[in-house]
């Protein structure tokens, strides 16, 4: 058996593809039903589920809690008054608790609550979208050289803006670079719908995380 990895707030399983690529056994834990998950899944309170010692058995963690309140989108009109929950402290405290290797994934605002932490982007694993995310942990992780997007625009040779409908551009954005099929591709996703992929992370990120770690040991 490969070493354990309990995946919080898993949504769909993008995080999770990645560290079963890297070989990890994972399993997944979200307080909604995820038909599309592809590992083993626990439906229930992630908060709950630690306080009953559920993390007990897995050689690390990953946490990927929920992103509206630190995004940037937050701050629009239409947003406000929306009380989105903003758990990454709480989060990271239960997780220290357990004395395990951890790993929290978010959104680039919610840098304030992760100055430590490295920026994974699209590019820097040759896919066709930026998405760019944090990643804290109580481990050293290592950043690739980010790769500057100058000469790589959204809805061009085959680079995708997988947000809302996929238009960012107003009318700007070609139909081809809206479709399921080019998301899929572009994010290395085949699994999921097109509202599950708005919320995942490529899986390409948390494999390099997980390789990393088996490699030097840490896990």
């Amino acid at each position: 058996m490969g070493k354990k990895i309990l995946d919080l707030f898993c949504g769909a399983g993008g995080a999770a593809m990645g560290y079963h690529r890297a070989g990890f056994d994972v399993v997944g834990v979200d307080n909604r039903a995820q038909p599309h998950y592809q590992f083993q899944f626990v439906q229930a309170d992630v908060f709950e589920f630690m306080a009953a010692e559920g993390w007990r058995g897995f050689d690390v963690i990953h946490a990927s809690p929920p992103c509206q309140g630190y995004s940037i989108t937050s701050k629009l009109p239409q947003c406000q008054g929306r009380g989105y929950k903003l758990l990454i402290d709480d989060v990271r405290g239960v997780l220290a608790e357990t004395g395990l290797p951890y790993v929290i994934e978010n959104v680039v605002g919610a840098r304030k609550n992760m100055p430590n932490a490295i920026m994974l982007c699209g590019v820097m694993f040759g896919l066709k979208v930026f998405r760019h995310r944090l990643f804290d942990s109580n481990l050293l992780l290592l950043q690739p050289p980010h790769i500057k997007h100058a000469g790589r625009r959204i809805g061009e040779n085959g680079f995708c803006c997988v947000v809302g409908h996929g238009d960012a551009g107003r009318g700007r954005i070609n139909a081809a670079h809206r479709t399921k099929g080019a998301w899929s591709v572009a994010m290395g996703i085949d699994w999921m719908t097109k509202a599950e992929m708005t919320q995942a992370i490529p899986p390409a990120y948390t494999e390099w995380i997980g390789r990393y770690m088996l490699r030097v040991g840490v896990v």
